[in-house]
């Protein structure tokens, strides 16, 4: 990913940094003796998983830590059907690790690159009205506090600051190890199909609350949505799954390679992207099949792109997505990327987007190559409309002064940040952004 003295970039490259140094510890010992070390130098440290958000919250501006070789499997509890991964696990070896014990993970978001700890820190979800994100599956979480000492918090021990430390946005410490609360192995039956966009708006709300997971994608200035209805099933059931050759043709041939012509063209030539979308809109393929759950919920995603999600009130969902399409309809954006619509569970995670209500997810994009600053900037003014609140790993530019009124315990993170990192260790730019500067900062 980077060597001492190179820039780090992350994947969908909206940010860089050139760190003081970088290391790969393999073991937690090393990643204690690494936040000493910075200490002792005067230096912050931040740790990076597979660089799949889209905002800089990774960015390590001092020692940066790469725990791809802090990974794997820890330790196991059948009886509570518990698994401790380390920290830098992909979501992608999870399913394997799992496979021994007939386990999997309850959901999953629609990309799996991301690390462990880098997923639930920025708050990755999925979608499903009565589940909840990656953060909800969380029992335990041991971190590096800034004083280098171990800082356990589970079920067991200090149960009080799970709630904090599940989601934490890297602020608190290093994680090192995860506890997972995990599910019996389950199968999916997918359905995915167009729609004309009306008609599912008009029951849009039934359609999210019975499902066990639905979503929608919509290409802008079209009147076709995408819809992918999930249901759960017993292991047990019969597997029917794509055939190989189908599955490499929609998936790598048309959804990769030839919607990456499609982007590139519409941002050479932009008068080119509402005609494209419409032909992707017509020609994404209806599919039901049924396979093991992390095979059905997740997708490569070979186009890089850029991206902005907000949270919603799930019973402002239909009314906060007409808006932005009347904003995109107002405006001549040249748009070739969806916009996605997700649901899910309350929570109780602190800074969870979804903390305290049920919320609707809405994700607008652009191909790497255009700048999607104009459009970005509209959408988020929208959604202050509807009380949104931003993915903490996605594109936004709120700081504290509005995150504070939209998180009921935004402050009670601040004192227990004031406590576990009173110099500010663990602090980048976007840090000081989103939680404040406060009344300290780093040695």
């Amino acid at each position: 990913m980077t060597r001492p003295g190179g820039v780090w970039r992350n994947w969908g490259r909206t940010a860089k940094v050139r760190p003081v140094r970088v290391e790969f510890p393999a073991s937690v010992d090393a990643v204690q003796r690494a936040v000493r070390a910075a200490a002792a130098h005067g230096l912050r440290v931040k740790a990076v998983g597979a660089g799949h958000s889209f905002s800089d919250i990774a960015a390590a501006p001092d020692v940066l830590l790469d725990l791809r070789d802090l990974s794997g499997l820890v330790r196991v509890d059948r009886e509570r059907r518990h698994v401790t991964l380390r920290a830098g696990t992909n979501l992608w070896q999870i399913p394997r690790l799992l496979a021994p014990y007939g386990w999997a993970m309850e959901n999953l978001g629609d990309i799996d690159r991301q690390t462990i700890a880098g997923a639930i820190s920025t708050g990755t979800h999925g979608t499903g009205s009565r589940f909840g994100g990656l953060a909800t599956q969380v029992v335990g979480v041991t971190l590096v506090t800034a004083d280098g000492e171990l800082l356990r918090v589970d079920e067991d021990e200090q149960s009080e600051l799970l709630p904090a430390v599940a989601l934490s946005l890297g602020a608190l410490g290093i994680i090192v190890e995860v506890t997972l609360r995990v599910v019996p192995a389950f199968l999916l039956h997918a359905v995915e199909r167009r729609e004309p966009l009306d008609a599912l708006l008009a029951e849009l709300d039934e359609r999210a609350a019975s499902a066990d997971h639905f979503e929608f994608y919509w290409f802008p200035r079209t009147a076709v949505a995408q819809t992918k209805t999930n249901t759960r099933l017993p292991e047990s059931e019969p597997r029917r799954p794509l055939p190989k050759v189908g599955k490499f043709v929609e998936e790598s041939l048309l959804s990769n390679h030839a919607y990456r012509v499609m982007c590139a063209a519409s941002a050479a030539a932009p008068a080119l992207a509402t005609p494209l979308a419409r032909l992707g809109a017509n020609t994404i393929g209806q599919r039901e099949y049924t396979d093991r759950s992390n095979r059905v919920f997740t997708q490569h995603r070979g186009v890089r792109f850029r991206e902005m999600e907000y949270a919603v009130p799930v019973e402002r969902l239909r009314e906060a997505f007409e808006a932005l399409r009347q904003l995109i309809d107002d405006n001549p954006w040249p748009i070739s990327f969806p916009v996605e619509v997700r649901v899910a569970a309350s929570d109780d995670r602190w800074l969870s987007t979804a903390y305290d209500r049920p919320s609707g997810y809405i994700a607008v994009h652009r191909y790497w190559r255009e700048d999607p600053t104009d459009y970005f900037a509209a959408v988020e003014a929208l959604m202050a409309r509807f009380d949104g609140r931003p993915h903490w790993g996605k594109m936004h530019r709120l700081d504290a002064a509005t995150l504070r009124t939209r998180y009921p315990r935004f402050d009670d993170f601040i004192a227990l940040r004031d406590r576990l990192d009173p110099d500010r260790r663990f602090a980048n730019g976007y840090l000081s952004r989103v939680l404040g500067e406060d009344s300290v900062s780093p040695a």
